[in-house]
């Protein structure tokens, strides 16, 4: 195939006019023409930190969609679905990536289960870490969320780094909040990236010590605000990611939209380019083209450089996706899960309220950090903690999906529903069911249809009740990527109908059970405190 138009050329700094000719694959000439189409060509844009499954899709759909929007690659941490199957379900999401045309690059997990204050569906040891970064489709080991295992010398921790040290593969981090002396020795041990800095003064904390930074635009977690500054500073060490994208926002938007809004603030085109297209490449050893002859033909057009709008991907020489239509088709894609929980009963959710002060986990939005509240406890006549809907203190529920095992309670601030609940069996790492609601009746009918269709996410009110079954490992459908964004658009205008005023409300409790994000958290074990990594009683 032949292509002309502007080329612009990244690794070198420069837009000519020129012609690119592609045979099997790869780039084989890009000769300097005048005559040429009036377009831009430039190398296609990658995700430098995903996880796919909280797309609620499998990979090959999640690629249907993300080519409409210039991205040709992802990083992709399998994490989630490790937690729930272990090595059979990082097999799962490399297998089912081959199937498409698309560049699904995975790191093996470091943190499967992500700590031992949760109960999870696998382990991954070292032993399998080291088989998984054999892979050729395994690129780093990915994050290293066990940060206190890294500064307190935790054997297993440094086994995982050592291993990946000895194979040559980079190694994520996940360092929230972490700063000075500690952030130094977390990179000293071989850490070499991190997307959870949430100021621009951590950023620069970790940035002196030659960690690179992923300034991460997702559907729950927004730091493009606080770090896009960092581009005047030090754009050589920056990259873009979405880390969680939620099916209907990836419909709308994924890396271009970071690209457009920097370049909308003045920066600079190539460091912003670098950043979304070249870094990653480096960085991670990435077999994805960068616009050079010899590079596999892995490009996009765009229509201007005011405009910036996407007209075409192509990867392998491929056409991908055309105009915002993906030219990426379906795939047969198998169902693997792990769900073995009966359906629990109102009495199990019921707490003793034993002081007049409740701890309660205060909700973010648009973060996944989090803040420990002292509230008035609310009592109904037998002496049971409830929700308050007038404070907004609703309660918060975690079941074990692996086992029978009495429910974990807590209380939450912010989800703002005047009736019903929610649920999801998309619990970020470990993937229990998680629901919030206003009465214990709607929040045990919202965990028991999660029960019964063996995953995925509901919604309960007075005269409805809606679900988006999920049955891949419980967190991912196999369905049409397309469908499946206009249902969870369903499911999330229902939320909002219920009163709930966050962004994104399905996002956000997926990340009201992630212990190693701070400050208050709740797993299926209890109530536990991310600062001090220890569990907290309900009731002081």
């Amino acid at each position: 195939m032949t292509i002309s138009g502007q080329i612009i050329d990244v690794r070198n700094r420069r837009i000519y006019k020129g012609e690119i000719q592609v045979s099997e694959n790869r780039i084989i000439s890009i000769e300097e023409k005048d005559d040429v189409e009036d377009q831009y060509i430039l190398p296609g844009f990658i995700d430098a930190h995903v996880h796919v499954e909280s797309s609620m899709l499998v990979p090959s759909e999640f690629a249907r969609l993300a080519v409409v929007h210039g991205t040709v690659a992802t990083v992709s941490d399998p994490h989630e679905i490790g937690n729930v199957m272990g090595v059979e379900g990082v097999e799962y999401m490399i297998e089912n990536g081959k199937q498409v045309n698309f560049k699904f690059n995975f790191g093996a997990p470091s943190c499967v289960p992500a700590t031992t204050f949760e109960t999870a569906g696998a382990e991954i040891s070292p032993e399998q870490v080291e088989y998984l970064l054999q892979k050729p489709e395994v690129k780093y080991l990915a994050e290293m969320m066990n940060w206190p295992g890294v500064l307190f010398n935790d054997k297993v921790v440094y086994e995982k780094l050592d291993i990946a040290k000895k194979l040559g593969k980079p190694i994520d981090g996940h360092a929230p909040g972490l700063r000075g002396d500690q952030a130094e020795q977390y990179i000293k041990a071989g850490i070499s990236t991190d997307h959870e800095c949430f100021t621009a003064d951590e950023a620069r904390d970790k940035l002196k010590h030659g960690m690179k930074i992923a300034i991460r635009e997702g559907s729950a977690a927004k730091n493009f605000d606080a770090l896009v500054e960092l581009f005047g500073e030090a754009p050589e060490m920056l990259m873009f990611c979405s880390d969680d994208k939620h099916p209907d926002n990836l419909v709308e938007s994924h890396i271009d939209d970071m690209v457009k809004r920097t370049l909308a603030k003045g920066y600079d085109l190539f460091d912003v380019l670098q950043a979304a297209c070249i870094t990653p490449i480096d960085h991670y050893n990435l077999d994805v083209g960068a616009l050079q002859v010899g590079d596999y033909a892995d490009f996009i057009v765009v229509n201007s450089l005011e405009d910036f709008a996407i007209q075409s991907t192509y990867i392998n020489g491929e056409l991908v996706a055309e105009n915002g239509k993906s030219h990426i088709s379906r795939v047969n894609n198998a169902v693997i899960n792990q769900f073995n929980c009966d359906p629990i009963s109102i009495e199990s959710i019921r707490v003793k309220a034993t002081s007049d002060k409740v701890n309660v986990i205060e909700a973010l939005d648009g973060q996944l950090i989090t803040n420990c509240l002292e509230l008035e406890t609310r009592r109904d006549e037998n002496g049971f903690a409830i929700s308050d809907i007038v404070q907004d203190m609703l309660k918060m529920v975690v079941v074990n999906r692996y086992n029978n095992a009495d429910p974990a309670i807590a209380f939450i601030k912010n989800f703002n529903l005047k009736e019903g609940a929610l649920a999801s069996s998309v619990g970020h790492d470990s993937h229990n069911i998680i629901a919030v609601g206003v009465d214990d009746a709607s929040i045990t009918k919202a965990i028991n249809i999660i029960i019964e269709a063996k995953g995925g996410v509901s919604a309960v009110a007075k005269n409805k009740e809606q679900v988006l079954p999920l049955p891949v490992a419980g967190i991912m459908s196999a369905e049409d990527g397309y469908e499946i964004a206009d249902a969870y658009t369903k499911i999330d205008q229902m939320t909002k109908k219920m009163g709930s005023s966050l962004t994104s409300p399905f996002m956000t409790l997926s990340f009201m059970a992630l212990l190693v994000i701070p400050n208050l958290k709740l797993s299926d074990k209890g109530l536990f405190d991310g600062k001090n990594f220890e569990f907290k009683p309900l009731f002081d």
